[in-house]
């Protein structure tokens, strides 16, 4: 699954707002939403007038906004590419990818030597539920629930993923 031609940077301006004062969807910056549909245009700005640099063709696709404007929203990709994306693209629903090459256990509870009860796919989503203070998380894949460490999938960090 290729999900980027090229990493471009522009000369917009970041539009994430500082601490202090609220960005325009009055959400966090940087936050994880997924892409709504199995085909997301990416532009190189904040608008249709904007160059088309790739489509988008994985629907839930976790991406991390990392700035936005009233419509557009300026999004990392797990392969680290940056583009624009609009708004009614994106779902607020938590998803996380498997990025290494080795299928990753998922474990009854947030323990390493619980039971392992399914495997996550290289490259396989699956939903957040929720993540806790040890640095594990919940995350539900065709109808199983499993735990795994936070750090072995994409869409949990939230420090900026692309730089």
């Amino acid at each position: 699954m290729k999900l980027t031609a090229a990493l471009i940077f522009t000369s917009q301006t970041a539009l994430a707002a500082p601490a202090d004062r609220p960005t325009p969807s009055g959400l966090p910056v940087p936050r994880y939403v997924s892409l709504k549909f199995d085909q997301v245009n990416a532009r190189s700005g904040p608008g249709d007038d904007h160059k088309l640099l790739w489509v988008y063709r994985v629907r839930g696709l976790p991406v991390q906004v990392v700035a936005e404007n009233s419509e557009w929203r300026r999004v990392c990709d797990p392969e680290h590419g940056m583009a624009w994306v609009h708004k009614r693209t994106t779902d607020g629903r938590r998803m996380v990818i498997r990025m290494q090459a080795a299928p990753l256990p998922l474990h009854r509870s947030p323990k390493a030597e619980s039971h392992v009860i399914a495997m996550l796919n290289p490259r396989a989503m699956a939903t957040l539920v929720r993540c806790d203070s040890q640095g594990w998380c919940k995350l539900r894949v065709d109808g199983a629930n499993g735990w795994a460490p936070a750090s072995e999938v994409w869409g949990t960090d939230e420090k900026p993923q692309c730089g």
